[in-house]
């Protein structure tokens, strides 16, 4: 029997989070017994990697940055084991992909600085650029080297972490996809984000000093119209390669 992919959620928001489990289990491209969930607001147990095939980290309200005293009671809950565990993954080169928070945390892990400094993002689209190090990548070869993706984050890397490998970036955010190792991914951009997700994230992150609240119609609008289809691409490869039935390589041309 296969093993599955864990899927380390931090939204308390229980809309957005069940949106968010969705959304990357139909990018994956895989039944949900294929996947366990953990929706670590509510407590991070002990992880035997062991008994997974492959780990993900998605996005959330929390800042990896931010004072202890600034943070969530959760967050200050399961951020030391989620650090552990990180550096576990990266020890092993466990196949890892973090999005956003799970880019931050990460980065942090690496020994690498996250802040709030520079290259903060609103709600939006951005256009990433692959660098010259994603053309031999197995998740990203073959791929269009300029794509649309969502985003909206408070923080960001302020350079490539230590012993990364720089995959993407933008104009207005120079780090948005690294590589550790052979099989540690992360992006800042959302992978698993569609107009619709994005519109409930929207709706639900609309006073949390994203983006303006009037501003979150438009946007939504905005979010509808944008044609971002290569982000989920690089998610369904992720999981092919690694948490797929007959796992491996993926093909360039799915």
């Amino acid at each position: 029997m296969p093993k599955p992919c864990l899927l380390l959620q931090l939204r308390p928001e229980r809309s957005a989070a069940d949106d968010e489990y969705q959304a990357i289990r139909r990018g994956a491209d895989l039944p949900a017994d294929r996947f366990v969930r953990i929706q670590m607001d509510r407590g991070l147990p002990d992880i035997d990697l062991d008994e997974f095939a492959a780990v993900i980290v998605g996005g959330g309200p929390s800042n990896v940055s931010s004072p202890d005293d600034e943070k969530y009671e959760y967050q200050r809950a399961f951020e030391p084991t989620l650090k552990k565990l990180i550096a576990e993954i990266v020890a092993r080169d466990f196949p890892y992909l973090g999005a956003c928070y799970g880019l931050g945390i990460l980065a942090d892990v690496l020994g690498g600085e996250v802040g709030r400094q520079r290259y903060g993002e609103g709600v939006g689209a951005p256009t990433i650029e692959l660098t010259e190090s994603a053309a031999t990548d197995p998740l990203l070869r073959g791929l269009p080297t300029r794509f649309r993706a969502f985003v909206g984050h408070k923080e960001a890397c302020q350079d490539v972490p230590p012993g990364a490998v720089l995959l993407a970036g933008s104009a207005a955010c120079p780090v948005q996809m690294i590589r550790a190792g052979q099989h540690v991914y992360a992006t800042q951009f959302h992978p698993e984000l569609d107009g619709d997700g994005l519109a409930i994230r929207i709706e639900t992150y609309r006073h949390a000093g994203y983006f303006d609240p009037a501003e979150a119609e438009y946007l939504i609008a905005l979010g509808h119209r944008e044609s971002v289809t290569v982000p989920r691409r690089i998610l369904y490869r992720f999981a092919t390669r690694y948490c797929a039935e007959r796992a491996g390589d993926p093909v360039i041309c799915e």
